[in-house]
Order: structure tokens, then C-alpha cells, then sequence
């Protein structure tokens, strides 16, 4: 089938970088007696219905490959994984390949964020433009992804607190639609990248190349929502991006690299995949009636380029061993292998639900529950998904940690964000029922 096509047909621009629909593994995640019961449940085996899940996606040729990795406490994690790098390809799947994890870049910048704020560098309620005074006097459209000349002032000024929780009114192109879905493009303020190919329609818009021309340029634009209003899917993590680089006067990746990834001995976690590390990268595919087609090879990815800047909403590419180690860095409150990464103040305040007052939830992704440092909050659960398939999370109450990864998109060409946590949820039933 010929690309256009499939760009026209079912991968819409909206659906590429969507957090998509992760779910808590609720009830079955409270309570859950420890101990031996983890010592007794550590293996693959212990874990039938992920297993199955994994099996089947890759036996029947859905995707290339697929790995969970699951950990209780701070022990060394569970992998249950099949497929290859590619299909048709000869490398199998493991701890250490590279995905392209999107979305789930979001709690690793929210959780940057919490650290500054521990350091009292930033406030939780401070408002944006004492730190980036370009977004000092916001104008909001009248009518909602309507005129972008129709406008009112903010009624109120973006916090911090809003950036961390998608309600500060600013938009997405992903989700927003007409003249300010075309202003995003045009002022290139459009933070993700899926391939180089020349897919119509397809990743190809350019965001600009720099993060403080991205802070500028989204300066310039309208809100689309009234700052704290309403839960709204944003840009609002790349824009933190931006005022992490102020407030610590270091460059946003930098930033990650030496205050996060370093400490917690997270080696393989990258926004450009080095050329040396090629050989375990994972290849991304779209999703045309059923049977995947490549989207974006590793050996040609556009995640071997620079990208045009840090992207802290979508841009990270990372290993099942590494996120599972920023996993239990969360789950152990800011602490791995005995080595302080964040404060446990800030690592609790960044997994409570942080939503405004103010802010409606009605109709939203999140509807019923809450959100907190760039992650859904839920029954003592924190996480988020990926655009491309992957979905990760770790729940106080059981004290486990939790993650899957695959290629793929759109994410809704299967219902792996819901599927993985239910997934989860029937085995950890078992678990207590054995």
C-alpha cells in the first residue's frame, strides 16, 4: 500500500504523540502482602497473564517485539520478552534494547522539576513569568481552538503546578485543530519527531531549533483554555524544558544527564541515539490494517539526528533497564543502590495528585483520578505511557514497579495502555489468592 495512503488513513498527525489511556492497575494494587510473597513471585513465571500478553502480540505478528520488565521493591527486575530489534531480524529483544519512549519523557521532566522546587529554585504555585517574563500577559481564545484573534485576557497566570499538570491552557498540534493547530506549526512550535521518511502529512512539520525560541515563540500564541481550568493534554512539559534551564542555569539535557541519569545509573537514556549504540535500537512501526509497516528503521532513524531541541514532553529514547532503574529510584522516594537521587519530600509532593482545585477533569483522560508531576495519580499508583507502545508505572502499595515496550503507532492501534496494567492487575490477584 502506498505511504500516502497509509499516512491519510489511520495515522493521523493528533494520535502520534499521545500519552494514550494508561491505567492504574487499581484495587488489586492496595494491600498486597510482601515479603515472601515477592521472594515467592519473582520470576517470569510468576507472571502468566503478562506473559501471555507478550506471546501473543509477537506470535501473531502484531509487533516486532515486546518486553516487560517488572520489579518489586528495589530488586533486580523480571523480564518477559519476545520478538527481535526488527521483523524479520535475528536480535532478539532484551533489558538493554533502545525504545523510543515519547510521552513517557513527561514524569522524567515533572520530576526534574520537583527537584528544583525541593532546591527552592522554583515554586510549586510560583507563577511562569517571574521565571520566563515573555508569558507575562497571556491572551485565551474566546471560543476554544476557534479564532486566534478573538481573545480574552488570562484570568489568572500560569504557575508551575499548572505546567506539571496540563492546566495551564496552552495547546498541542497533536490535539488542537484549525487556525491555532496552524499558528503551532507556523510559529514551529511543534516538540516531536517520528521519522525522516517522506511520509505526506507524516512528522514532517520542523519545530524550531532551540528551546528558548520555543518558550518565545509559544509566548507569542494564545492559550487555548483559561490558565488551571480544565485537564488539557499540552505542551506544557516542553515548556519546562525552558524553565528548568533558567532556574539551574545549565542546559535542559545537561540538566537530566548529571542531576538524574548519572546519579540513578541510567546509561542507556538519550534524546539523539549515539551511532554506537545503533545495534540495539528498536525499529518503529505504523499500524495499516493490521500489519505493521516500517515507520522509522533504526539504522535511518530521525532519532540519529540532533533533534531541534531537548524535547521534555515527547523527545527521550530509552532501555527497559534504565526506566525501570528511574522506577525505583521513584518507588525507593528518591533513593537507588543506597545513593540520594531526589529528596523523598520531592518525590512524594511529584507522585500526589497535584491538580488545581480549579481544574476540570470531566471528559478527560483522567477523569476520576488525578495527576502529579507529569503522570496520572491513582490508588497509590504513578505513571504515564508512550506514543509508540510503551506504558510504565509503579505503585506504592504493592511496592512494585512496572513497564512495557513495544513500536508501534498509533497507540490506539491496540489497547496495550490498558491492556498491560490489567494484565498486571489479574497476575498480582492471583498472587494473593496462591
Amino acid at each position: 500500500m502506498a505511504y500516502r495512503e497509509f499516512a491519510n488513513s489511520e495515522l493521523s498527525r493528533r494520535s502520534l504523540l499521545r500519552g494514550g489511556a494508561w491505567l492504574t492497575a487499581g484495587a488489586a494494587l492496595a494491600g498486597m502482602p510482601m515479603g515472601r510473597m515477592a521472594m515467592a513471585h519473582s520470576d517470569a513465571a510468576s507472571w502468566p497473564k503478562v506473559s501471555a500478553m507478550v506471546q501473543k502480540y509477537v506470535s501473531e505478528g502484531k509487533v516486532a517485539n515486546m518486553s516487560a520488565a517488572l520489579g518489586w521493591g528495589q530488586g533486580d527486575p523480571t523480564l518477559i520478552a519476545r520478538g527481535t530489534l526488527a521483523l524479520g531480524g535475528s536480535t532478539p529483544a532484551d533489558l538493554d534494547s533502545l525504545y523510543r519512549i515519547y510521552s513517557m519523557t513527561k514524569p522524567v521532566t515533572g520530576m526534574a522539576t520537583m527537584m528544583l522546587i525541593e532546591q527552592g529554585k522554583l515554586g510549586l504555585d510560583q507563577p511562569l513569568a517571574e521565571t520566563l517574563p515573555a508569558f507575562s500577559n497571556m491572551m485565551v481564545q474566546k471560543t476554544y481552538d476557534g479564532s486566534v484573534t478573538d481573545l480574552v485576557p488570562a484570568e489568572r497566570p500560569i504557575t508551575i503546578r499548572h505546567l506539571l499538570t496540563h492546566t495551564a491552557g496552552l495547546g498541542y498540534s497533536i490535539i488542537q485543530k484549525g487556525p491555532i493547530r496552524d499558528q503551532y506549526v507556523k510559529y514551529g512550535v511543534v516538540p516531536g519527531q517520528v521519522t525522516r521518511l517522506p511520509i505526506p502529512g507524516l512528522g514532517r512539520e520542523e519545530a524550531i531549533r532551540g528551546l528558548d525560541k520555543f518558550a518565545n515563540n509559544l509566548a507569542q500564541l494564545p492559550l487555548v483554555l483559561q490558565p488551571g481550568s480544565k485537564w488539557s493534554y499540552s505542551v506544557g512539559l516542553d515548556l519546562l524544558g525552558r524553565v528548568i534551564e533558567v532556574a539551574s542555569g545549565m542546559s535542559f539535557d545537561e540538566f537530566l544527564r548529571t542531576q538524574i541519569f548519572e546519579p540513578a545509573g541510567m546509561s542507556s537514556t538519550f534524546f539523539r541515539v549515539p551511532q554506537s549504540e545503533v545495534a540495539r535500537f528498536t525499529t518503529n512501526y505504523g499500524i495499516m490494517g493490521g500489519t505493521p509497516l516500517p515507520l522509522d528503521p533504526a539504522r535511518a532513524s530521525i532519532y540519529l539526528d540532533d533533534p531541534a531541541f531537548p524535547f521534555g514532553g515527547a523527545g527521550l529514547v530509552s532501555s527497559p533497564r534504565d526506566y525501570d532503574r528511574f522506577l525505583q529510584m521513584l518507588l525507593g522516594y528518591g533513593e537507588i543502590d543506597g545513593k540520594r537521587v531526589m529528596s523523598e519530600a520531592a518525590v512524594k509532593l511529584g507522585t500526589s495528585n497535584l491538580l488545581p482545585e480549579s481544574a476540570d477533569i470531566s471528559g478527560t483522560w483522567i477523569e476520576g483520578q488525578g495527576f502529579g508531576a507529569g503522570g496520572r495519580v491513582s490508588d497509590g499508583a504513578y505513571g504515564w505511557g508512550g506514543a509508540a507502545g510503551t506504558v510504565a508505572f509503579v505503585s506504592y502499595k504493592a511496592n512494585l514497579r512496572a513497564s512495557l515496550y513495544t513500536q508501534y503507532m498509533p497507540s490506539e492501534a491496540y489497547p496495550i495502555h490498558s491492556a498491560f496494567p490489567d494484565a498486571v492487575q489479574a497476575d498480582l490477584m492471583a498472587m494473593a489468592g496462591a
